[in-house]
């Protein structure tokens, strides 16, 4: 066990990623996560696993429990399409497979399975209500995090992977900014099963957009399991327990925050059936099996989301806190690589701290790990808003320098 110990603030996927890596690798880290439990909130439902993600995964779990995770995906393969609200073809594209991974790098994952897989052997590393409020760094380098249950803990690095809204960023990059993209989606889930006798099936692929009047629109994505999860966890990874779930579409309906009936107070104080039925008065000429199809949604499943974007920021001075995931560069869904650039964050952060416990300078370590995660991530921020305010009319970037 290496000397390093490595504070993680956040328990979400980036977060329990780079927790599971560093207990690879054999280095010290405690999690700390604000939410009471880790069953306290809905954790929302299927993500898009690519190669990057799935390569981070490959890198920082189990052997056995990254077979459990390729085991309980959903392989729809690489169709992404677009339709019209009459369900005419827009245009259809196959993504490339990696022959190399599950699915060819497309999978469909239920977001709580997955974060059960991250949880599995952290017993006693995660500690729960415990929200990061500040932190301080003394004379040696080390670093203390404050919390707001009145605890402490040091460390030789502290990670804020504590989401859109991280106390560590305002603390470490406070003039970093967060945006309004203008978006608000309304999540929801269907069984697949009616979602098979209402669509054809090309439109439950890797992942449909269907478009329609002032840019309104649904995505729809399958999440189709092909053994039971308990069977799959008892075969594969006994330790590991998941909870039981049916296949499903999860069914998006996104707008432009103006066109909604309701303002955004209203519609977070709206139950599920509320907010479906918000969801169902913005359809009107849309095909009627997509009109069915939203009306099939379980209401006790339906969340609203508010798109919001980081503005990516110049280098900063390397230190002994870095950031990870949401908490430095939040994008829009419109791409689908949120979660797998987290994922990606959390194994090279691995790679490059089993470099700095192997003798490597701590401080070069992480400014490599920060050199490259700003490269590749905030390209994800710019292009994920290119490609949404050209298809669903989400707010321009502004550029940094504003």
């Amino acid at each position: 066990m290496s000397d390093l110990h490595v504070i993680i603030a956040g328990g979400g996927l980036g977060g329990l990623a780079l927790a599971q890596g560093l207990r690879r690798a054999g280095i010290g880290f405690s999690v700390h996560e604000k939410d009471p439990g880790p069953e306290f909130r809905d954790q929302g439902y299927r993500i898009r696993i690519d190669s990057d993600g799935t390569t981070a995964l490959r890198a920082v779990l189990t052997p056995p429990a990254f077979e459990l995770f390729a085991a309980t995906a959903g392989t729809p393969g690489g169709r992404t399409a677009a339709y019209d609200h009459r369900l005419g073809l827009l245009h259809a594209q196959e993504q490339p497979a990696a022959a190399d991974l599950p699915g060819g790098g497309h999978l469909a994952v239920n977001r709580r399975t997955l974060r059960q897989i991250l949880l599995a052997g952290l017993d006693g590393a995660v500690h729960y209500g415990r929200a990061l409020t500040r932190y301080e760094t003394g004379r040696s380098g080390r670093v203390t995090a404050y919390f707001a249950d009145g605890g402490s803990v040091e460390g030789d690095v502290l990670v804020g992977a504590d989401g859109v809204n991280s106390a560590t960023r305002r603390q470490h990059l406070p003039g970093a900014r967060v945006v309004d993209a203008g978006l608000r989606l309304l999540y929801g889930k269907v069984p697949l099963a009616d979602a098979e006798r209402l669509l054809p099936a090309e439109l439950l692929g890797l992942w449909t957009t269907v478009l329609g009047p002032q840019r309104r629109f649904l995505g729809l994505a399958p999440v189709r399991y092909r053994e039971p999860q308990q069977e799959a966890a008892a075969r594969l990874a006994p330790g590991i327990p998941l909870s039981p779930d049916t296949d499903y579409l999860a069914c998006v309906f996104g707008a432009r925050r103006e066109q909604l009936p309701c303002t955004d107070g209203q519609l977070y104080g709206l139950d599920g059936a509320g907010r479906q039925a918000v969801t169902l008065s913005l359809l009107d000429g849309w095909h009627p099996a997509l009109v069915e199809l939203v009306a099939r949604q379980d209401p006790a499943s339906v969340f609203p989301v508010t798109v919001r974007s980081s503005v990516p920021v110049p280098a900063w001075p390397t230190g002994p806190v870095t950031l990870l995931g949401d908490a430095v560069h939040t994008m829009s869904p419109t791409l689908g690589v949120g979660a797998n650039t987290a994922l990606r964050d959390a194994r090279v952060l691995t790679a490059r701290l089993t470099e700095a416990a192997g003798g490597r300078p701590l401080a070069a370590a992480l400014r490599a790990y920060e050199e490259e995660m700003r490269g590749y991530g905030f390209a994800a921020v710019r292009e994920s808003a290119q490609r949404g305010h050209r298809l669903v009319g989400q707010d321009r970037l502004p550029d940094t320098e504003e």
